[in-house]
């Protein structure tokens, strides 16, 4: 009997591992985010922050799924020996039984992320298939100063004409080339799976801000190749985050996307609630202004 206690306890201490990895990824998030080039950042929190809630959510299962099969009725259901599983014990009852409502919760939020996520995906589309004419970008007639990017087929990028009055061309330029960045990149996939892997697992919350912020970098890199200038780049996003109207926009959208918006509190957002629950906001003070000087190689 010796040899199968040693061998359950290794099974149960390889299941704890998934458990407790979020936990440096929260950690590490944060120098990630800041010494990586923001594309390769992006890549690797978005994938490790998946990877780590869906190996999570598997040890969960096994956990609850080993309490669940040492009940004798189900036990007898299965035709399982209670021989091969071994005496009960109060700890393997009491994790399988807390497995259990971490993976129940674990579900249920993350469902209710993925309603809310479709809900404003498809009401962006909407939108962009919507809004007035055929080029990319659309001047809305409204003083308050918003701007924001849309995913749909095609994307399009929403500025007002108050954001526009605040910035000058050169400014303007690089504000469009920001926004494009997000849409050529789907930087809303990205941001997107983070989130979901944090409603998941909460642990994993530090990994999807994190993600917020790299889409961010990524999108100003991109607009300082197009503009040619990353301190200009870092110029007009900070100026277009001062000048967006601290108050929210008549027509308010599903933040699916990274853009200037009213809100002054973390990542900058797209207008409205979120998805997965923020609120928005313009960029962070670590944001591009942070990173001027810095580059990076591809």
């Amino acid at each position: 009997m010796r040899p199968n206690g040693a061998a359950d306890a290794a099974s149960e201490r390889a299941l704890q591992l998934p458990l407790l990895l979020p936990a440096l990824l929260a950690v590490l998030a944060r120098p990630i985010s800041d010494r990586l080039h923001p594309r390769h950042a992006t890549w690797l929190l978005t994938g490790a922050a998946t990877i780590l809630a869906a190996s999570a959510a598997l040890a969960l299962t096994l956990l609850a799924a080993s309490a669940i099969v040492r009940i004798p009725p189900v036990a007898s259901l299965g035709h399982i020996s209670m021989t091969v599983l071994g005496p009960d014990t109060a700890y393997q009852i009491s994790a399988g039984a807390l497995a259990g409502i971490l993976l129940t919760a674990a579900a249920v939020t993350a469902a209710t992320f993925l309603i809310r996520w479709y809900r404003g995906l498809a009401g962006a589309y909407r939108e962009a298939r919507q809004l007035p004419g055929r080029s990319q970008a659309v001047v809305l007639d409204d003083q308050t100063a918003s701007a924001y990017a849309l995913p749909g087929r095609p994307g399009r990028i929403v500025v007002t004409a108050g954001m526009l009055e605040a910035l000058d061309a050169t400014g303007r330029a690089a504000l469009l080339a920001h926004e494009r960045a997000h849409l050529a990149g789907s930087h809303h996939l990205y941001t997107s799976a983070a989130r979901l892997a944090a409603a998941a697992n909460p642990l994993l919350r530090p990994a999807a801000r994190a993600v917020e912020y790299t889409v961010e970098r990524w999108a100003d890199e991109e607009a300082a190749e197009a503009v040619g200038n990353r301190r200009l780049v870092a110029h007009a996003i900070g100026r277009a985050a001062l000048a967006a109207t601290p108050r929210r926009p008549a027509r308010a959208l599903p933040a699916v996307l990274g853009a200037v918006s009213p809100r002054r509190t973390g990542a900058h957002t797209v207008p409205g609630r979120s998805p997965g629950g923020s609120r928005p906001c313009s960029p962070r003070p670590r944001h591009a202004a942070s990173r001027s000087s810095q580059s990076y190689s591809p």
